[in-house]
């Protein structure tokens, strides 16, 4: 199944194409019969996969008559971003018509519910169907109870499973227990990056320079290989650390992220600021608490920091709190100047923001000020968990996780405006 293939093509060429050489190769062989039970389509980011997914999946939908059919995203507001949108420009609304709220959609004509998989209790919601066919987006990040449970309702004659999903761990249930399972109908379809001939050159350069270490061989070139070492090897002084006091370029947002110690952990505020556009990020300053002696302490620090930073610096908007307790955040909330908007941080999977931060070193967009040497040192001492057979940060009191908590709730929610495609 697998030909390589490489070309650039101009906007003329992809008017024409439509699909990529290896998009054409999936589409032929799932008309030529050459589909299994299971296919799933894995591999590098932006590499198409999930484009001729969405082909492939209407296209099986749109075979029958009557059928039952579910397709399940992480959330089903990552499902509605990543697949069910895009599915609409591709087929149009007249062919696709989606009823988010009653968890439905329709494949032309066709019934299909929609599910969320994100959650311990997402195994029961598919409990008693009776499946045609089935849709996973990003199924690395399910859960290996809801996949089994899922395998198990596509009991009807000829069902297929249709999923994507970017690799991970060499040892995650997936990559273990189904793709290197020889005696099952499955076929891996795999993605890499310069498999996509309509992506601008500086567009894969650019990505090429973000995505370092274990992420680049994942996310550039589809490898599922293990994380070990520093995370952030990249990180060098020379290039990320600023002097205090140096003159900054202008500044259109900042914002403040807050981490809530325990006994054994530090309590930080991180003040990050933005460049217009998003061009760059700047960490300007750092509060950092090992004490802990009282809330009450806590939150006259935040108080008078919080003043302080305001008047220093204006476009201070946002501040993003650990949202595990709501206590500190009311008092933190009636404690803000004016102009400041205390929110919960939404605390995205740790991974998730660990590959933003590399991403922003690896593009050199990311300068950390001397006044924070808490999250230098974070930045330079930061290792993955090697006792564990999964991409786990190491949280053992040996690094400063608290630092790095604080300055990822700080930028977390700009993962579009940073990362813009």
């Amino acid at each position: 199944m697998r030909t390589k293939h490489r070309k650039e093509a101009t906007t003329t060429e992809q008017d024409e194409l439509n699909l990529t050489p290896l998009q054409k190769e999936c589409v032929w062989n799932f008309l030529s019969g050459e589909f299994k039970r299971l296919n799933i389509l894995e591999g590098s980011v932006r590499s198409g996969k999930t484009y001729i997914s969405i082909v492939l999946w209407c296209l099986f939908v749109g075979k029958y008559q009557h059928g039952t059919f579910l397709m399940c995203g992480k959330t089903l507001s990552t499902l509605k971003r990543n697949v069910l949108e895009p599915m609409v420009k591709i087929f149009g609304d007249n062919s696709i018509k989606l009823y988010t709220s009653k968890k439905e959609a329709r494949i032309f004509g066709r019934k299909v519910y929609l599910e969320g998989a994100g959650d311990i209790r997402s195994e029961n919601k598919i409990r008693g169907m009776t499946l045609d066919g089935a849709y996973c987006d990003e199924l690395s990040l399910f859960g290996e109870e809801f996949f089994s449970m899922l395998l198990s309702r596509l009991s009807n004659k000829g069902a297929m499973l249709f999923a994507t999903t970017n690799p991970d761990c060499p040892a995650h249930w997936l990559k273990r227990k189904y793709l290197d399972n020889p005696k099952l109908s499955l076929l891996d379809l795999h993605f890499s990056l310069d498999d996509n001939i309509f992506l601008d050159c500086d567009y894969i350069e650019n990505l090429k320079r973000e995505y370092t270490g274990v992420f680049y061989d994942r996310f550039v070139k589809g490898m599922w290989v293990a994380a070990e070492g520093r995370i952030y090897p990249d990180f060098e002084k020379s290039k990320h650390v600023i002097r205090k006091n140096a003159k900054l370029p202008e500044l259109a947002l900042a914002t403040v992220g807050v981490d809530f110690g325990g006994n054994k952990s530090a309590s930080v505020f991180t003040l990050t600021g933005f460049t217009k556009g998003f061009s760059s990020v700047y960490v300007l300053e750092e509060h950092y608490d090992k004490e802990n002696k009282s809330a009450e302490n806590l939150i006259a620090a935040f108080r008078q920091k919080l003043s302080f930073w305001k008047q220093k610096y204006p476009m201070l908007r946002k501040v993003y709190c650990d949202s595990a307790e709501q206590l500190l955040v009311k008092s933190f909330r009636s404690g803000a100047p004016p102009g400041v908007e205390v929110c919960n941080a939404l605390k995205k999977p740790i991974n998730t923001r660990i590959n933003m931060t590399k991403r922003l070193l690896g593009s050199e967009r990311l300068f950390v000020s001397s006044s924070c040497p808490h999250l230098v040192n974070a930045f330079e001492n930061a290792l993955w968990d090697s006792s564990k057979s999964f991409d786990l940060r190491l949280d053992d009191g040996t690094s400063d996780i608290d630092s790095l908590d604080a300055f990822e709730y700080s930028v977390e929610r700009f993962d579009k405006e940073l990362f813009r495609f």
